[in-house]
């Protein structure tokens, strides 16, 4: 029975999200729009290249493989994309790329959160060693007195737009958190499915 328990509760937590959309938005005048090239562009401050990388490069592929032309900013235009550029020449570049849409994906905050997990203090019978005095005595002796330890969570606030260059107008916005992510690649592959479904449920976008 406690197998059983251990088994279910385990498969929960792999159910379970570390991502969720806090709120999301659309334009009133907003209208699905087939998009040649869409950009999908992560700003994001350097000490987090990697995590821009992933998150660009797993977006770009959701968005692919729903039959949606986009790309990443990194790929294309690498990591200082539109570094000491005015507007004229940033919206020159694109237009010269042939992009006539901006998906923006920006790390607002990250957050990390220090906790205890106090160490174990609690008694249980376990038959055979219940009933003999050293097996009893060395099994809880471990359990009573094991200590407790600090984990360290880490929490990331993020907000994608979607802007229709044409005109340079906001269509789409959407923010989520993410908690504790495995890693890097694994936040990128669940964030751009999540945001991919949300944008689909406001019909923004056609392949």
């Amino acid at each position: 029975m406690k197998t059983t328990i251990i088994i279910l509760f385990t498969l929960f937590l792999a159910g379970c999200s570390a991502s969720r959309i806090t709120t999301s938005w659309k334009a009133d005048n907003a209208a699905a729009k087939k998009y040649n090239k869409i950009l999908v562009l992560g700003l994001i401050r350097d000490a987090d290249r990697s995590v821009q990388t992933n998150m660009e490069n797993h977006f770009t592929d959701d968005l692919k493989s729903m039959g949606i032309n986009a790309v990443s900013s990194m790929q294309i235009y690498g990591p200082k994309a539109f570094e000491n550029m005015d507007e004229q020449a940033a919206l020159s570049k694109l237009r010269n790329s042939g992009i006539d849409a901006v998906m923006t994906i920006v790390l607002l905050n990250k957050e990390k959160e220090k906790t205890y997990v106090p160490g174990r203090s609690y008694y249980t019978p376990y038959g055979y060693y219940y009933n003999r005095f050293w097996g009893y005595s060395t099994t809880l002796y471990r359990r009573i007195y094991e200590p407790g330890y600090y984990v360290t969570d880490v929490k990331y606030f993020w907000e994608t737009n979607l802007y229709d260059m044409s005109n340079q107008e906001l269509l789409y916005s959407v923010q989520t958190e993410t908690f504790d992510p495995a890693d890097s690649e694994s936040m990128g592959h669940e964030y751009g499915q999540l945001i991919l479904k949300d944008l689909m449920k406001y019909n923004l976008l056609l392949k």
